[in-house]
């Protein structure tokens, strides 16, 4: 399995992706170039800059998701 094949996999299962969840989860280190290619192949991805609180103040992330 590809890993564009595990990401759409997990997106349609958990509804998104995050960066660390593609690491943790998929130990795919490089989530927005994979997203940049599944885009450039015709793929409807959103996404979504999210800002948490952590203990070191703020962290910024991509949530990325499946259009329709």
């Amino acid at each position: 399995m590809t890993q564009a094949e595990r990401i759409i996999e997990f997106m349609e299962e958990h509804g998104s992706i995050t960066p660390m969840e593609a690491f943790n989860k998929l130990k795919i280190t490089k989530l927005s170039t994979r997203i940049s290619e599944m885009r450039a192949d015709g793929m409807e991805i959103d996404g979504e800059m999210v800002t948490k609180k952590n203990k070191y103040g703020k962290t910024r992330f991509m949530r990325y998701t499946l259009r329709g």
